[in-house]
């Protein structure tokens, strides 16, 4: 039986899996303060292809410290509208933008060059095949079947698809909470404000999550939705044809492209760390169970995965045991938010469409929407719905929504 001789080719203080934001922007991070740091990055260009909508809030750039190009925003948003299964209304609006809408591969783009600027390497068309483990320690990639890439920390921000982390017998997110994501740029949408988000609720078109339709100035728009179940080009189709509401905006529109990805609901890893390896983005599940986000809370647990990698190549020590202070530093920042909006995943996983009508009706009879006009941080759920428990109006929805849910088969 002949060996296997793995050949190092390469070597670099921090080696990041991924040219995702995530991926980028821990590579940013880690190389400001000066390490040495390659991504690798399977694909030849940043960005493509894109699968996200790139609806991120704009206080969670600001507090990110990215100050975007003009040509990378699309669009800014106001508020949203939120239709429940058979077509009741519920209108959340703000003086002034909250939201903004990213062309996802230019601001891609933009992350990297960022990166670049800051003496980040990029090795483009370079497939992970494995980490490379060396007494249980992760040391590196493997990225042909006979060439290692060597670090002192490896930063896997792969995605949710978890490859990596399943080869190497490492936990990995819960793949009961996965939908699958689907989305279409379309030419042209109809009868919409083109400042606001529209959101439609509902188990007969988007099972595990919901449809959106984002529109852009110029008259065209993002369309998509998620489910947990069946064929997610088949629940487009349904929801353009048949949305009681949607059907009649997108009656005239052309799909000029359409793609597929994954989004995990379930709230983050428990264990984000390993000997020699920290866990970012969808790969560790830091995206919001609300809403399927993952970009905001991403970068700060990139930036935080960044800077502990730097301290980890510093102190000449790479255990799991110093590397656990990543994730005590994320949970720290976005822990508390994320219990929560699992916590309300799972309460609206458990409403059938004729209960979400009636929270949808209630909350628009009590003027639910005055109360969360208070709420100016989509990001951080959790912390921002508490003041407006101050309104009787939010207290009865609440309960309601909650009775609703616990007398709800499962």
């Amino acid at each position: 039986m002949f060996e296997v001789r793995l050949v190092v080719t390469q070597k670099a203080d921090v080696i990041v899996v991924g040219g995702g934001p995530c991926g980028s922007f821990s590579a940013l991070a880690a190389a400001k303060l000066g390490v040495d740091v390659i991504v690798c990055e399977e694909h030849k260009e940043i960005g493509v292809p894109s699968h996200c909508p790139g609806h991120v809030s704009l206080n969670g750039l600001k507090r990110l410290g990215l100050n975007l190009p003009v040509e990378v925003v699309e669009n800014e948003i106001k508020g949203a509208v939120f239709y429940s299964p058979s077509g009741h209304e519920f209108r959340v609006k703000f003086a002034s933008p909250v939201i903004c809408v990213l062309n996802r591969v230019l601001f891609d783009k933009f992350l990297a060059n960022l990166a670049k600027e800051a003496g980040v390497k990029y090795r483009f068309g370079t497939r992970v095949e494995s980490l490379f483990l060396d007494s249980g320690q992760v040391k590196g990639v493997s990225v042909k079947e006979k060439e290692v890439l060597e670090s002192n920390i490896v930063i896997d921000c792969e995605g949710c698809s978890s490859l990596l982390l399943k080869k190497a017998g490492f936990p990995i997110l819960d793949r009961s909470m996965v939908v699958k994501g689907v989305e279409g740029e379309v030419d042209k949408v109809e009868d919409v404000n083109y400042d606001m988000v529209e959101v439609y609720l509902g188990q007969k078109y988007a099972p595990g999550l919901f449809a959106w339709i984002i529109p852009r100035p110029d008259g065209s728009a993002k369309v998509g939705l998620a489910t947990k179940a069946g064929n997610p080009k088949a629940y487009l189709q349904n929801f353009v044809s048949h949305n009681p509401k949607a059907a009649d905006k997108l009656r005239h529109s052309r799909f000029v492209s359409v793609s597929y990805h994954p989004i995990t609901l379930g709230g983050p890893l428990t264990k984000s760390y390993h000997d020699g390896l920290l866990i970012v983005g969808d790969a560790a599940s830091q995206v919001k169970p609300t809403t399927g986000g993952g970009v905001i809370m991403g970068l700060n647990c990139a930036k935080i995965a960044g800077e502990t990698a730097y301290e980890a190549v510093k102190q000449g020590d790479s255990s799991a045991d110093f590397l656990s202070r990543y994730q005590r530093r994320w949970q720290k920042v976005i822990g508390f938010d994320m219990a929560v909006m699992r916590q309300m995943r799972l309460m609206l996983n458990r409403l059938p469409d004729r209960r979400l009508d009636k929270i949808i009706a209630l909350c628009s009879q009590l003027g639910l929407n005055e109360d969360l006009r208070r709420v100016r941080d989509i990001d951080f759920q959790g912390k921002g719905i508490v003041p407006i428990f101050k309104s009787p109006a939010a207290w009865t929805v609440a309960f309601y929504s909650i009775l609703l849910s616990l007398t709800s088969p499962l």
